[in-house]
């Protein structure tokens, strides 16, 4: 059997310990992942990344893995970076892995996770720092399906319309949030996010392709129309498991494919 193992700079070490306030009574750890590239050894070579355990007194906390981040941030180390803001599930900003499921951290009840929760970046993206993944790639690739409403006709006097059962039909897409949980989920994009457009901004491609306002559908269709860009997905479904809001991007995925056949019959 073949064995494999990871270049050195890539292993994870031991971090620092941050124990609970004397008197706490229910403790949970929560071990997180740290990497500063301006942490370098004496050669000026970035330091491995490091898992810091953390000890929370859940009775001084709330009831979120978010709550106990910033817990963290506030009263234990303030070194710690992470990128967060609605706390509602709306924004999408702090997207990250935990407990082996990337998730949002504003509506992961620390409660759902049996012993020690380990938290992570999103999986398979650059790390600009502990817990930001650098996501410039992922938007440029959202930029790239003109996620606008595109027209020929003459704008109206008033909006445009909609029968009830053509905005039916945005049901289920309008609600992504770009927190880009899906889409490194998903092991196509692990290995062909280059190319691929991954589960989310193809979700987001079909919710301007379905729209009866949109009159640009042939042209969006043209432009998916590649190897790569839409028919790397493999419909694992990881996607559908890990979105935060309850999507299913691999259903919007294969509706796009219909219609690249549909229109060549």
């Amino acid at each position: 059997m073949a064995e494999f193992s990871l270049p050195a700079n890539s292993k994870i070490t031991g971090g620092n310990n941050f124990s609970a306030p004397e008197g706490a009574s229910r403790i949970k750890i929560f071990n997180v992942y740290r990497w500063n590239p301006d942490d370098v050894d004496a050669t000026g070579v970035p330091k491995n990344p490091r898992i810091d355990r953390y000890e929370i007194d859940l009775d001084k906390c709330g009831p979120m893995v978010l709550d106990a981040i910033i817990k963290i941030k506030d009263e234990m180390d303030a070194t710690l970076t992470f990128r967060r803001s609605c706390r509602e599930g709306i924004c999408g900003s702090c997207a990250m892995n935990i407990d082996g499921t990337n998730t949002l951290a504003c509506t992961k009840p620390i409660d759902e996770v049996d012993g020690e929760v380990n938290i992570y970046p999103l999986p398979h993206m650059k790390v600009i720092k502990d817990l930001i993944p650098d996501l410039t790639h992922f938007y440029a690739q959202y930029q790239s399906i003109e996620p606008w409403m595109k027209t020929k006709s003459t704008a109206p006097s008033r909006e445009r319309l909609q029968s009830p059962e053509d905005r039916a039909k945005l049901d289920g897409l309008y609600e992504c949030i770009l927190c880009a949980c899906c889409s490194t989920s998903c092991p196509s994009y692990w290995w062909n996010q280059d190319r691929y457009l991954g589960p989310s901004i193809l979700l987001q491609a079909y919710r301007w392709i379905i729209d009866s306002r949109d009159e640009m559908t042939g042209d969006r269709l043209d432009d998916l129309e590649d190897p790569f860009k839409l028919y790397r997905c493999h419909t694992i479904m990881n996607c559908a498991k890990s979105c935060p809001k309850g999507l299913n991007p691999a259903k919007a995925i294969s509706e796009i494919k219909k219609l690249m056949v549909e229109r060549k019959m």
